[in-house]
C-alpha cells in the first residue's frame, strides 16, 4: 500500500485541471508570457471542478467544495451561484451535454481527499442552465469526482463514484443513466474499497471508454493510498463489459494509488495516464 498523502494530493491536483489539451504539448514562448490571474468567486470555497459550453467561450461552470455550483455568462468578469436552495455545498464533478448545453449534470463530494474532507447528497440535473435543479439519485454516493454526458445523447450519463472514504462500501464504481438519471445501474466494480475516480470519452466512438479506480481510505488520524483495486480500465460496448489495463506493457508495477486519464482529442489511439506509483508518472 502506498502512504504518500502529499504526493496522492499532487496527483489529485494533476488529475483534476482538466490536463488533456496540456499533455504532450511543448511550451512556446506565448505560453510562457502567459500570467494567472484570480477571477472568483470568493466566497465559493476550494474549487473542485470547472466546465465551460462548446462554441460559447463566455460560459463556464464551477462546483465548489463548499459553494455549490457557480455560473459566469461573461467570462469569468462575475460569478452567480446556481444551486443555493438546491442542494449542500460540496461539489464533485460539473458537466454540460455537448449536445444540449442547457442541460447539466452534477455530482456531490470533493475528491481532494485531506484532513477536512466534504461528502456530497449524490447527482443533480438542470435542463434550463442551471436556473432550476432535480436530485436524480446515488444519494449515498458520498463522492463524485467525475461526471460524462454521451456527446450526442444528454440521456446516457456516466457517474464515476468514489464512495465512502471511511469505511468500505459497495455504493462504489462507474454508474450508467440512460434515462436522464431517472435511474442507474453499476457497470463497474472494483472492490469495496476502491471507488471509481476519473472516466474519459474516446473522442470518435463513445462507445469506448476509459476509467479508473482508486483504493483510499481515510480515518480521524490516518490517510493510506494505494492497492488492489486501483487500476485502470477500458470498455468498447457503452460500459457493458470492462477490462484492466494495468498488465499492459510500459505501466507500472504494483502498487498503484490514484490514476488519471485522457485521451487525445485528435488520436483516439493516443492514451495519457498518471499513476500514484513509486515508478509512476505519465
Amino acid at each position: 500500500m502506498i502512504r504518500s498523502a502529499s504526493f496522492a494530493l499532487l496527483a489529485a491536483a494533476c488529475l483534476f485541471s482538466d490536463i488533456h489539451f496540456a499533455l504532450g504539448q511543448s511550451t512556446t514562448v506565448l505560453e510562457e508570457g502567459l500570467e494567472f490571474r484570480c477571477i472568483g468567486p470568493f466566497r465559493g470555497g476550494r474549487s473542485a471542478a470547472v466546465t465551460g459550453v462548446e462554441n460559447d467561450p463566455m460560459i463556464f461552470y464551477m462546483g465548489a467544495t463548499g459553494g455549490g455550483v457557480w455560473k459566469t455568462t461573461n467570462g469569468g468578469t462575475t460569478w452567480e451561484n446556481i444551486s443555493d436552495g438546491y442542494f449542500g455545498g460540496s461539489m464533485g464533478a460539473v458537466a454540460v451535454s455537448p449536445s444540449h448545453p442547457n442541460i447539466l449534470y452534477v455530482g456531490g463530494g470533493e475528491v481532494t481527499v485531506r484532513g477536512n474532507v466534504s461528502p456530497g447528497t449524490g447527482m443533480y440535473k438542470s435542463i434550463d442552465g442551471g436556473r432550476s435543479w432535480s436530485a436524480i439519485g446515488l444519494i449515498n454516493s458520498r463522492h463524485i469526482p467525475r461526471v460524462r454526458i454521451h456527446p450526442r445523447d444528454p440521456d446516457i450519463v456516466y457517474a464515476a463514484v468514489l464512495g465512502d472514504l471511511f469505511k468500505d462500501s459497495e455504493e462504489r464504481g462507474v454508474y450508467k443513466s440512460t434515462d436522464g438519471g431517472a435511474t442507474w445501474k453499476r457497470i463497474l466494480f472494483a472492490n469495496e474499497r476502491a471507488g471509481a475516480v476519473d472516466l474519459m470519452f474516446d473522442p470518435v466512438n463513445p462507445e469506448v471508454l476509459y476509467a479508473s479506480t482508486w483504493n483510499v481510505r481515510r480515518t480521524p488520524y490516518d490517510f493510506s493510498s494505494g492497492g488492489p483495486g486501483s487500476e485502470l480500465w477500458k470498455s468498447e460496448d457503452g460500459g457493458a463489459t470492462w477490462t484492466s489495463l494495468m498488465d499492459n506493457d510500459g505501466l507500472p508495477e504494483g502498487p498503484h494509488g490514484i490514476i488519471g486519464v485522457t485521451v487525445s482529442p485528435v488520436n483516439p489511439d493516443r492514451v495519457w495516464a498518471i499513476i500514484e506509483n513509486e515508478n509512476g508518472g505519465v
